[in-house]
């Protein structure tokens, strides 16, 4: 016996004593532990101590056991295995770093000795009823029966008699959990035979079949970053186009680095905690703050009724949000009411107690399906866009192709939630000290909410940790109630959001549906596409419109479609408002557009990169919002792309691979990306830039952009360097703050580089002319006595500076600035009884343009490719038909992890491919490679078409994004999803509830 000692007394740590006790069904020990037939040791002061069997009878329901309450876990104890004994455990989750099971299952087989008959059977599996289960009745019938392939069969049909799941079991994807429970056994089966197959001398498997013994294990990791480097006849003190290190980076790392959180508190600083709906649509009948404001340390309670109605309607578009819900709420987790308290816990703890009274509302409207069907559009955002004529278009084709394309919404997840600080002055004035990514914006609509000038408001923002889009409209959420609260008590106050919180209020990705009809010619010359498009932007505007303005302008991603009608349908839902997130829409609609290419390459017949190649944009030709490509490297990045990942010989490789493997296929593919830089309003297009110079000869750079970890601090210091030629040491940028660049717009959209990069080369230029004298004249001298002798002859040493996107806008045909091109190759194995899969290899080409900063631009690349594959394989948004978001938090919503980084990531910059249009020829990087991550997607479909082809079943089939384990299980059709009634294929997610 193995004797675990389990009783000591453990705090903030897990044991295994926990474990047991807890009993969550989806434990990844006890399935193991009652496999195994595992004994406690508990004692009591009454009864002393007595040994318990983790067996059928152990569980009582979810979460109790037999154990008494008086009782304490005293040992476990564990039989050893016999030398004819197999024991295996399994287990199948979203990823396979740090989460929660969906199912799992130990397996624990005695034969008779030296024989294949079986003596004892243990079968237990976890995530198939509120307790772990063992099967005893399967157990039972194979008893005493040979080890042979109509075993397989005999358990698959008892299990599913013996462990049934109703269609509305808690935690859902039934069908994918029942195939799991039988593929787990499967792979059991697999990996016995294989064992009794080299102790015996017998044959049970065929040797395909082997793929399925093994899941995956992460690979060892190789990566290649290529770009150009600085002829050497630069000077080495010249920055641009170096791999210089982040100015944040060793801060970051060690965790100095100074967020909103870590200001020190003030000594009459308060906390704000929020009041938040229960409920999805209804009107509010009564609020009741009776009982929080009894609390010790609470100060003060808010809403609707103390504030001016007009000044209670706000919004960054058009003002169709309340800070205070007054008459009907519209969405779980919108800001009821605020307390005040002298600290996070008090105030949490009072916020609790308000009571709200409510008359439930119908509908409750939460998905794209349910919105068409109410027809529940934001008013004044149906658009149809029109390019040629598509009837005309539709009527040359050969091939007529009616589809769709859906991709699920995206949690921002940043590493900092959202926080601010609101500090008043002299009683008329406020700092705010936020974590947004538009401090500019944040100013005005706090002042607007206030009913006070701007200038008596500075938003200062340091750093934010993270922002992908979260950070810009979002932020007035929490900003405009603590600065009410801290205007009327002329006290600072504070919020930092628990993740839960910001997952559940702030909104992230757009659900976009899809539907398409598409012509073309025999050949694959596509004629028209008819796109009707449905966003879903949640409870308000914020920038949807805007969203589906650039989704329209990319749905033709690279390629030229003849002829295009675009219908937009803005749809409104009682869900958390969506916002700005990294691509802004055009991560989906050119998802939409590598679909189109692939079925046209289906019902033509030919490859698809025959299609790709066929249809792609060249130089000269017009878009479909009419304006021309120049410069168009598309191609250029397919060509060198499929070259650097040896493609052809690859593709060969799997072919035989997969001929060669019945449980594990492979697949690759290549996308590409043209993404249009820009701001959709043309005068969101400006930057400014403020430059101090102080007498000891240092240089502080004051910019409206904000640093959130991409870079753009490094990138301004480097420009400046390079005009004012001082080292990048003494050059620092401190802030960003309103009081510095006033009127500042968004940092995003990919454009802050070039903005910004424009306004610091025009205020150091400004600098270099008037210190251009003292560096000519005092030929001895250095920077220092230039700077004290200019300053002695009442020389400014400030200047400001300015950058306005030049010939832009719709009206003169040129709706972008200009394109950053890219292409990735991705490679990728399936386990087709489980729905895992590994990315084996990704080589992507980029064109940045002459790249300001290779390391930073090729991380950008790096990480935006990570974010995009959450969002097509991984991360997935779980509501209830109430509006209630389930997956909330780490524990539930997984995001990609180590494991699933490609196992070799090489990264190749196009070289010699100037940009004219932006600083120094570089070209936009945060955006743009995030979609290149749906090659995965695309890899994975390849992949699940040949196990499809096995089962003789069409290799091309509808796949829905994300492409997660249990959408990739059901989708491989094979002899044991046949035996599972119904597959969920359409909404299938690797769900459970159970935390």
């Amino acid at each position: 016996m193995l004797h675990w000692f389990a009783g000591m007394q453990v705090r903030n740590v897990a044991s295994i004593g926990g474990n047991i006790m807890t009993g969550s069904p989806i434990s990844d020990l006890i399935p193991i532990l009652m496999a195994a037939n595992a004994k406690l040791e508990v004692e009591s002061l009454d009864e002393g101590r007595r040994k318990i069997k983790i067996d059928e009878n152990f569980f009582t329901g979810y979460r109790k056991n037999i154990i008494d309450r008086s009782e304490v876990l005293i040992s476990v104890f564990i039989p050893k295995t016999s030398k004819d004994q197999h024991f295996l455990a399994y287990k199948q989750a979203k990823r396979r770093d740090d989460d929660i099971a969906i199912v799992n299952a130990a397996i624990n087989i005695k034969f008779l000795p030296n024989s294949n008959y079986i003596k004892e059977a243990r079968l237990a599996f976890g995530g198939m009823a509120p307790t772990t289960v063992l099967a005893t009745k399967t157990a039972e019938k194979i008893k005493d029966v040979v080890w042979s392939r109509d075993l397989v069969e005999t358990v698959n049909k008892s299990l599913l008699e013996e462990i049934p799941l109703s269609a509305d079991a808690p935690g859902g994807v039934v069908s994918y959990r029942q195939s799991l429970m039988l593929s787990l056994f499967f792979k059991a089966f697999l990996n016995i035979s294989n064992t009794l197959e080299k102790s015996m001398d017998l044959k049970i498997l065929d040797d395909r079949d082997r793929s399925g013994i093994n899941g995956f294990h992460t690979l060892d990791p190789k990566s290649s970053q290529l770009f150009e480097k600085v002829s050497s006849d630069q000077k080495t003190t010249d920055p641009i186009y170096r791999p210089l290190i982040h100015v944040s980076a060793f801060k970051q790392a060690t965790g100095e680095a100074t967020y909103v959180d870590d200001i020190p508190k003030y000594d009459n600083e308060l906390y704000m905690a929020l009041v938040l709906s229960t409920k999805a649509h209804a009107k509010i009948i009564s609020i009741n703050a009776s009982d929080a404001l009894k609390q010790t340390g609470i100060h003060a309670f808010y809403c609707a009724k103390d504030v001016e109605i007009d000044r209670n309607l706000n919004g960054p578009m058009i003002k169709d949000e309340e800070v205070f819900r007054s008459d009907t709420v519209t969405s779980q987790c919108q800001i009821i009411g605020i307390i005040i308290g002298d600290d996070q816990d008090k105030a949490q703890r009072a916020a609790r107690m308000v009571k709200v009274e409510y008359e439930e509302l119908f509908p409750v409207i939460v998905t794209l399906e349910d919105a068409i069907k109410y027809k529940s559009h934001i008013s004044n955002t149906y658009v149809v866009h029109n390019h040629g004529n598509v009837e005309e278009g539709l009527k040359e084709a050969d091939h007529i192709i009616n589809g769709e394309a859906r991709t699920n919404g995206q949690e921002h997840f940043y590493l900092e939630p959202h926080a601010i600080l609101v500090v008043p002055r002299d009683n008329d004035e406020l700092q705010l000290f936020s974590s947004t990514q538009q401090p500019g914006e944040l100013q005005r609509r706090t002042a607007e909410f206030l009913g006070i000038p701007q200038n008596k408001i500075v938003c200062k923002t340091k750093r934010i940790g993270g922002g992908f889009g979260g950070k810009e409209t979002r932020s007035a959420l929490i900003t405009l109630p603590a600065a009410f609260a801290a205007y009327k008590m002329n006290r600072p106050i504070r919020i930092v959001l628990d993740r839960n919180e910001d997952m559940e209020m702030t909104g992230g990705r757009h659900p976009f549906l899809f539907k398409y009809k598409v012509g073309c010619t025999k050949d694959g010359k596509i004629t028209a596409a008819d796109i009707k498009a449905y966003l879903n932007a949640g409870y308000s505007l914020d920038y949807s419109s805007f969203v589906m303005q650039n989704a329209f302008e990319h749905i033709t991603n690279a390629y030229n479609f003849k002829n295009v009608r675009y219908e937009s349908n803005v749809l409104k839902t009682n869900t958390r408002s969506n916002t700005a997130f990294r691509g802004f829409g055009s991560p989906q609609a050119m998802f939409a557009a590598e679909s189109i290419i692939r079925d046209v390459a289906n019902v033509v017949g030919k490859d698809y990169l025959e299609i790709m190649d066929l249809n792609m944009f060249q130089t000269g030709q017009i878009t479909h919002y009419k304006q021309v490509l120049t410069d168009c490297n598309s191609s250029r990045c397919l060509k060198e792309a499929l070259e650097s990942a040896n493609f052809e010989k690859r593709k060969e490789d799997i072919e035989a691979f997969n001929q060669q493997n019945r449980w594990k296929k492979r697949g690759i593919s290549v996308v590409n990306n043209l993404f249009g830089v820009g701001f959709p309003p043309v005068f969101m297009n400006q930057g400014g830039a403020l430059i101090n110079i102080y007498l000891d000869g240092s240089v502080l750079i004051s910019i409206g952009g904000v640093e959130m970890g991409q870079g753009l601090h490094t990138k301004m210091i480097q420009v400046a360097s390079r005009i004012l030629k001082i080292p990048t040491e003494r050059i620092h940028i401190q802030e960003t703050a309103t009081d510095k660049v006033p009127n500042a717009i968004s940092t995003a959209a990919s454009v802050s580089s070039d903005l910004y990069g424009g306004a610091v080369m025009e205020a150091c230029g400004i600098l270099r002319d008037r210190l251009k004298a003292y560096r000519e004249t005092m030929h001895e001298g250095n920077w220092n006595d230039w700077i004290q002798a200019a300053y002695l002859n009442r020389v400014s040493l400030s200047a400001t500076g300015f950058f306005a996107t030049p010939d832009i806008g719709a009206d003169i045909g040129k709706t972008k600035n200009y394109y950053t091109h890219g292409s990735a190759v991705s490679e990728v194995e399936v386990d087709c009884l489980t729905g895992d899969h590994q990315v084996i290899r990704t080589d992507i080409v980029m064109d940045v343009g002459s790249s300001l900063n290779p390391a930073i631009d090729i991380g950008q690349i790096e990480g935006a490719f990570m974010q995009g594959y959450g969002l097509f394989t991984l991360e997935e948004l779980i509501y209830s038909p109430d509006g209630t978001l389930y997956s909330k938090g780490p524990g539930m919503y997984k995001l990609p992890a180590c494991s699933d980084i490609p196992g070799e990531f090489n990264v190749s910059l196009l070289t010699d491919a100037p940009n004219p249009r932006a600083v120094y020829s570089s070209r936009a990087i945060g955006e743009p490679p995030l979609f290149l991550a749906s090659s995965v997607f695309f890899a994975i479909k390849e992949a699940i078409g040949s196990a499809r082809k096995e089962e003789n079943l069409d290799p091309h089939f509808y796949l829905q994004s994300p492409a997660t384990s249990a959408r990739i299980r059901l989708a491989c059709q094979d002899s044991i999803t046949e035996k599972i009634p119904k597959p969920e294929l359409a909404d299938a997610s690797a769900w459970n509830i159970d935390i």
